[in-house]
Formats: C-alpha cells, sequence, structure tokens
C-alpha cells in the first residue's frame, strides 16, 4: 500500500517536484541540494522528496558546509 502524501507537501515543495520532472526530462542524474531542509522538515517530508528522488531515477549530492 503506498504511503500517503504529507499534507501540504505538494504545494510547499512545488519547486522540488519540478526539478525532479526537468532533471528526468532532461536526462540529468543528479541533483545537488545546498543544504538537506530542501527535501523537508520532516521525517514524512524527507521520505517523501526521497521516494520522488528515486521515482526519477536520481542521484543526490549534499553540498558541504
Amino acid at each position: 500500500m503506498p504511503r500517503p502524501i504529507p499534507s501540504g507537501y505538494e504545494s510547499k515543495y512545488a519547486e522540488f517536484i519540478q526539478l525532479c520532472a526537468k532533471a528526468r526530462n532532461d536526462n540529468v542524474e543528479h541533483v545537488v541540494i545546498a543544504a538537506p531542509w530542501v527535501l523537508g522538515d520532516t521525517y514524512d517530508e524527507i521520505i517523501e522528496s526521497l521516494s520522488r528522488l528515486a521515482e526519477a531515477g536520481l542521484a543526490l549530492h549534499v553540498t558541504g558546509r
């Protein structure tokens, strides 16, 4: 059974969702983010973001401090 999408996730992280879609359409294999909070503020948001990255076949890189 699929996990429910966190309430408000799709509007709160619309830019991240668009980034995943664009990267997939452009055959980009890696996504670089500056800070982990880009993925979410809660466990459920982070898991949703990581799931979307995986579904798009994208590798995640987080820059250093």
